[in-house]
């Protein structure tokens, strides 16, 4: 096989893994008054069960950059994917309290895992490629979380079981997933490894040289996690919607996201990832306004349309920044950075859950409303003007990684 055949091989898997990863985590996050409902999950018990899920998926990032070096991210993802699937099947198929905790709790672990190994092969990949290409792997989760929305509205349109609505998606995409993780590629097979004195130089020494990249995923995933764990419950209860459309809301924002992405990276390579990261904080910040006015159902969904347009190209483009921090030891900022995804959503599923409850849940939706913009006040960190991809990084085509190119 050839070197540029393995890198198309190994974007497609990869590719393919952020869509099922999309599925999993819309079929779970748009079912959760279901889920609620079916384990008897009080309101003022929820947040701690929503909270449970991002304080594991963080230990589990922290012990992935250990694992990574023995192993390789691509081993870490291959295995971490099927018990994803697995524990949201075990969320479907549970009775009683300590069943929802326990296969949330797998839950957590494994989509720690998953996050950061998926993430680090995709800021390899996009190395080798010599241009921007991150985008468009949060485009394919994007994609997922439409179909997994979709699949999770017809659950709740046709009065479906969660056990119902989960097992054909597992069944389906489980053994697709395992398939097509033979072609992953991560880093040893698409540059040289780094030597002692270049990888020393450049290993982010704890989190300090991170902490703007930190900060800007951190308030990103607080208005992630705001769309993810309260869109439905915002809608049903404040906004009157019925449940049925309370599962609208998410699928309508990654239709959003996905548009975003699938032109993000065109973005970047033109004007920048700094500017495109400003463009999309104002967007953010205005959806939130929007939806905390809204007077009605359609109103609320307009106000998440511009919530996906806005927040889509950050998560991505702060991944793709801290690769370029440290080209030498991506993997390990990767897992650092990612850490922070599950601050954004420790944090965000209970503050906007203690907000409505004490004062009103239009007025919570204003906090990451504020939160996001801090991202205004760090988008150097993404990268100088002269620094951007394609001036003078991108390649025009793939590089032959076989002449001892890194491609950058």
């Amino acid at each position: 096989m050839t070197d540029d055949l393995r890198l198309r091989r190994g974007r497609g898997a990869l590719g393919f893994s952020f869509f099922v990863q999309g599925v999993t985590f819309a079929l779970l996050v748009t079912r959760i008054p279901a889920i609620q409902d079916r384990y008897g999950i009080s309101d003022g018990l929820l947040p701690a069960f929503l909270a449970a899920v991002p304080v594991l998926a963080g230990a589990a990032s922290i012990a992935t950059e250990h694992l990574v070096r023995r192993v390789g991210p691509a081993a870490v993802l291959r295995w971490s994917q099927p018990l994803v699937l697995l524990a949201l099947l075990g969320v479907g198929a549970g009775n009683t309290l300590w069943h929802a905790a326990a296969a949330l709790g797998a839950f957590g672990l494994a989509v720690g895992a998953l996050d950061a190994s998926m993430n680090m092969l995709g800021v390899s990949l996009q190395r080798a490629y010599g241009r921007s290409i991150m985008l468009g792997f949060h485009a394919a989760y994007s994609l997922g979380g439409i179909v997994g929305a979709s699949a999770a509205w017809a659950g709740a349109h046709w009065h479906l079981g969660l056990l119902t609505s989960y097992l054909p998606a597992v069944a389906v995409l489980l053994p697709l997933a395992f398939a097509g993780s033979r072609f992953y590629t991560d880093r040893n097979s698409t540059e040289p490894a780094p030597g002692r004195e270049e990888e020393q130089q450049q290993e982010p020494r704890g989190f300090r040289p991170l902490l703007p990249l930190c900060l800007v995923m951190a308030c990103a995933y607080i208005g992630d996690s705001t769309v993810s764990n309260w869109s439905a419950k915002y809608l049903q209860d404040v906004l009157g919607s019925s449940e049925q459309l309370a599962t609208v809301p998410y699928n309508v924002y990654m239709v959003t996201t996905l548009l975003g992405r699938a032109v993000g990276d065109l973005g970047v390579r033109r004007f920048g990832a700094a500017a495109v990261v400003r463009a999309g904080t104002l967007l953010a910040a205005g959806g939130f306004a929007v939806v905390a006015a809204a007077p009605g159902a359609w109103a609320g969904m307009a106000g998440f349309t511009l919530l996906g347009l806005g927040l889509c190209v950050i998560v991505p483009q702060t991944f793709a920044a801290a690769g370029r921090l440290f080209p030498g030891s991506s993997d390990t900022a990767v897992a650092r950075l990612n850490i922070f995804n599950y601050v954004g959503f420790l944090v965000g599923s209970p503050l906007v859950g203690a907000l409505g409850d004490a004062w009103s849940y239009r007025g919570a939706m204003l906090v990451p409303a504020a939160l996001v913009l801090v991202t205004l006040l760090h988008a150097r960190s993404f990268g100088a003007e002269g620094a951007r991809y394609g001036v003078p990084h991108e390649q025009p085509r793939v590089v032959d990684v076989g002449r001892g190119g890194h491609g950058v």
